[in-house]
């Protein structure tokens, strides 16, 4: 029985995928399971997959009979998980080798926290531009501002997952499952930790702004207007709900600059 069991969704990371399964690989801490499950790529990635689990016992490896987006795909990952974490990861992104001793340190060390994460890099083919960061022990209504966590870099306890019953699979939660999924941690009663280090990076290029649309920006306001009422925060908590929608009139290739100025 493995202590953490990474879950990962792959889509269309063929390029990308072994470099992304070496960070795991080669982590000092060795106690893990790999299970990925690829969402029905149009490329090659499962083959690729398949080849990689060829060489490591610890790894598994699903497929979707059709494309069921990322929310499905890592409850599909986390029912067959073992672990008594569940970390995640991405196919296109890379972590450093200490990442999961250090995440669970911090987990053993300190029952009370449900989930840790770390600060993250954000990287494209000319390299870091940004690193994401946020408080060390985000409160309840830090929440309201934006997600607290790094999704892709964080470790959580699978009794606590499974309690909440994992990510929201409706589309109405699309792209911000992760948001709603600490908000769903925060008012079951537990809290989360974020390591200051940058211990992850993400590849976040050009196709990964263009995703960020309208549909996406209504499910965000979804998220927050569930945070002011189940955390009963002030009336002054509303402007948070606008923040997503000025970004939606925003020009993508402005907010592109904007975002890698930021």
């Amino acid at each position: 029985m493995p202590l953490v069991s990474v879950i990962m969704g792959i889509y269309n990371c063929a390029d990308t995928l072994e470099e992304a399964v070496d960070c795991i690989i080669n982590q000092s801490f060795k106690d893990w399971e790999l299970i990925m499950c690829d969402d029905c790529s149009s490329d090659n990635t499962y083959e690729v997959a398949l080849k990689i689990a060829e060489n490591d016992s610890r790894i598994k490896i699903l497929k979707n009979e059709k494309n069921l987006t990322l929310a499905p795909t890592l409850n599909k990952c986390a029912s067959v998980a073992k672990g008594k974490y569940l970390a995640r990861m991405d196919g296109d992104d890379i972590c450093a080798l200490d990442r999961f001793q250090k995440e669970i340190d911090v987990l053993e060390c300190h029952p009370e926290y449900a989930v840790v994460s770390c600060q993250m890099n954000l990287f494209d083919d000319n390299g870091v531009y940004r690193v994401i960061s946020h408080p060390d022990m985000p409160t309840s209504a830090d929440l309201i501002k934006r997600s607290q966590f790094c999704h892709a870099g964080c470790m959580m306890r699978k009794d606590v997952f499974d309690s909440i019953f994992g990510y929201n699979e409706s589309a109405d939660y699309k792209r911000v499952e992760d948001y709603d999924l600490w908000a769903r941690v925060y008012k079951a009663g537990y809290v989360g930790f974020n390591i200051q280090e940058p211990l992850y990076s993400m590849r976040d290029d050009r196709s990964a702004v263009s995703r960020r649309t309208f549909e996406n920006r209504k499910n965000e306001i979804r998220v927050k207007m569930n945070i002011i009422k189940w955390f009963k925060l002030p009336i002054c908590s509303y402007i948070h709900v606008l923040i997503p929608l000025t970004k939606v009139l925003i020009p993508g290739f402005v907010y592109k600059i904007l975002h890698k100025i930021k």
